[in-house]
């Protein structure tokens, strides 16, 4: 088995329950194809990290790629120093918003979206090959069809940004995972020159 990748088949760590259940389980999403479907095609994440200077959390651009969140950064600075002292789980998360849902009472005013939330351990990959594959899948999701050869090993041990600092391929497993979501009809969402006062009339 791959030391690598989840011990846990996907749909498992998606029907997992946890320490703090979600508070509202209409919300919960179980849909394993939706919930891949996000993770492939959202393109910024966000990583929550804590270090001595407190709470940190960091978009990044990211691939999900055999069954991991792969993502890269500089071998210096204040991500790759807090990577390195993490000392448990972290938590990746992704959403995608579709507008804002209308109600005529103010307080019932809501967002549709779907969001994913993956809890696990990172660790920088070290095997030349698996992070080399890794950074192609994420050129192919950023800038597809763009290169017509794939990465190769040499480029990544060889390069260095402007600044001199080599670049860190960092792999989450996740061994948690949640979503949620409220989708509204494209009717209840919310377009310019809507109104209050439109909306009682046609109720």
């Amino acid at each position: 088995m791959n030391p690598n990748r989840s011990t846990c088949p996907f749909h498992a760590l998606l029907n997992k329950e946890t320490s703090r259940p979600i508070r509202r389980k209409t919300k919960r999403l179980h849909d394993e194809e939706r919930v891949r479907q996000l993770l492939h095609s959202t393109r910024v994440g966000y990583l929550g990290l804590v270090d001595a200077e407190g709470t940190y959390v960091v978009p990044l651009n990211y691939v999900w790629y055999q069954d991991a969140i792969y993502f890269h950064g500089s071998e210096s600075g204040r991500k790759a120093d807090a990577l390195s002292t993490a000392a448990g789980p972290l938590c990746f998360t992704v959403a995608q918003e579709y507008g804002t849902i209308m109600s005529t009472v103010p307080a019932k005013t809501g967002t549709s979206y779907t969001s994913v939330m993956l809890f696990g351990n990172v660790a920088p990959v070290t095997d030349l090959a698996e992070a080399t594959a890794a950074l192609d899948a994420m050129l192919a999701k950023y800038v597809p069809g763009y290169f017509p050869t794939p990465l190769r090993e040499a480029h990544v041990e060889r390069y260095r940004s402007s600044m001199g600092n080599k670049t860190i391929v960092y792999r989450l497993v996740p061994d948690k995972i949640t979503a949620k979501q409220d989708v509204a009809e494209p009717e209840a969402l919310f377009y310019g020159g809507r109104t209050q006062r439109d909306d009682l009339k046609k109720s």
